[in-house]
């Protein structure tokens, strides 16, 4: 499980296509790669991937085909960065919410606004999340936890503060670009639960 706080960027230092399945290497510095260990788990843009190798401060990743079609993890290039979190411990302090590191779809950024005032970026809303955006409610960019700003027919806001474009790439993303969202669980069990409920009194 991961939390949506990213705790540093890492640069992808080496791509390498292995069978079905393509391997990412990145240069994680001290101290996160400190500890880490073959087998666990690591959320590069909020996508959650398993160690398989370690050599001194550079950590590979395999990537099966399914991750690559369902997050922008298969547009990277080598010297793209990434969002890192590491997968929260028991005790832990939840900065921001519960996430799993689970991507339900990409979805493209439609506006930027930085006007002097205010840090804006405007997402596009795809069929399958529209019934889980809903102002004020959680959810996850590029692995960052993040609350839903003004929702339009088709997109909605997220109000940015300067600590959050400085510790992750969002600060980076332009108008076309897509980015990994993770739908907050609990958002999606309500919804699923009261939409299983009427449709069973409708029927």
């Amino acid at each position: 499980m991961f939390t949506g706080i990213v705790q540093t960027t890492a640069k992808i230092v080496e791509i390498s296509e292995k069978g079905l399945a393509r391997r990412h290497v990145i240069q994680l510095p001290s101290p996160w790669s400190q500890g880490l260990e073959i087998g666990a788990s690591v959320a590069h843009n909020g996508c959650c991937l398993t160690v398989v190798a370690i050599e001194d401060e550079q950590i590979h990743f395999d990537l099966i085909a399914e991750t690559l079609a369902r997050t922008n993890l298969g547009t990277l290039a080598v010297g793209d960065a990434v969002n890192i979190e590491r997968a929260a411990r028991y005790g832990d302090e939840i900065g921001g919410h519960m996430m799993s590191g689970h991507i339900l779809t990409t979805a493209p950024v439609v506006k930027v606004v930085n006007d002097g005032h205010q840090y804006q970026v405007w997402v596009g809303i795809e069929p399958e999340m529209a019934d889980y955006v809903l102002e004020k409610g959680y959810i996850g960019i590029d692995g960052i936890s993040l609350t839903i700003g003004e929702v339009s027919e088709d997109c909605f806001a997220l109000n940015l503060i300067p600590e959050t474009l400085s510790r992750t790439i969002i600060g980076q993303r332009q108008v076309g670009d897509r980015v990994n969202i993770e739908i907050d669980p609990q958002t999606q069990a309500i919804v699923d639960t009261v939409a299983r409920y009427l449709a069973k009194q409708q029927g």
